[in-house]
């Protein structure tokens, strides 16, 4: 296990810990007596922190110092892959064709949530809520962590609204994000046949714009990025396949 590894794992899980104990950067600096810039560099996976600072900063968490270092640092070597990205994005189009091509199962995520709950998502979050679907997307992750080590998974254009699971699919997989321009993401959804999202909302693409600047960021937290928008499946399939393959 290279430094480089061990640290950027637990650059992720620190950046977790903050944000499931819902502080800024400047918060938990604030309360563990770490500076902000050193808060900073630790979750982008650049500090080595001290044995001092690494209990400062997870008391200030409430969380024990064993636990911030529960790391998944064989993941890099793990052939299981996550596609990220909104929907539109090709995950499942092109997660079926990666699987056939390595030879591995392929799944996805808010198909087992509906196995869990029994009931359509939208009937999950319509009778139940988003709180009552980010908890089965949780178990549904952990259920599918456990099938083994070859698999490619396709997981909800949202799941980087659960900050937890999130870091669990970045600490425990091989992870690509699917990026398009807002107005793919929009063609590829209507040439499904499905226009609900745009129907009477005439700000709807500018929603959408800034749906997918609001999520960049974290999108931008995986081990690949792909650009989509000007290249069929099968091109991106090959790309991936060269480097899982590797």
């Amino acid at each position: 296990m290279d430094e480089r590894t061990i640290l950027t794992e637990l650059g992720r899980r620190l950046r977790a810990a903050r944000e499931e104990s819902a502080l800024t950067v400047s918060e938990l600096a604030r309360r563990s007596g770490v500076s902000r810039r050193h808060v900073t560099e630790a979750e982008a996976g650049r500090a080595n922190l001290s044995v001092t600072k690494l209990c400062a900063l997870a008391e200030a968490l409430g969380w024990r110092p064993s636990r911030l270092l529960e790391l998944e640092v064989d993941a890099a070597r793990s052939q299981r892959i996550a596609l990220v990205g909104l929907r539109g994005a090709g995950k499942s189009t092109v997660g079926r064709k990666l699987a056939l091509a390595l030879e591995v199962p392929f799944i996805e995520l808010d198909r087992r949530v509906e196995e869990l709950a029994g009931l359509s998502l939208a009937t999950i979050f319509d009778l139940h809520g988003a709180a009552y679907f980010r908890r089965l997307e949780a178990e549904a992750l952990e259920k599918v962590l456990a099938e083994g080590e070859r698999w490619v998974l396709a997981t909800g254009g949202s799941i980087v609204r659960s900050p937890t699971t999130y870091a669990r699919v970045l600490q425990s997989c091989r992870t690509v994000w699917l990026r398009a321009d807002a107005e793919v993401h929009h063609a590829r959804v209507a040439a499904q046949g499905d226009r609900r999202p745009m129907a009477g909302r005439p700000r709807a693409m500018d929603e959408l714009r800034a749906l997918l600047a609001e999520r960049e960021p974290e999108y931008s937290r995986c081990e690949f990025v792909v650009d989509t928008d000007r290249r069929d499946a099968e091109q991106i399939v090959a790309e991936l396949a060269r480097r899982f393959d590797a």
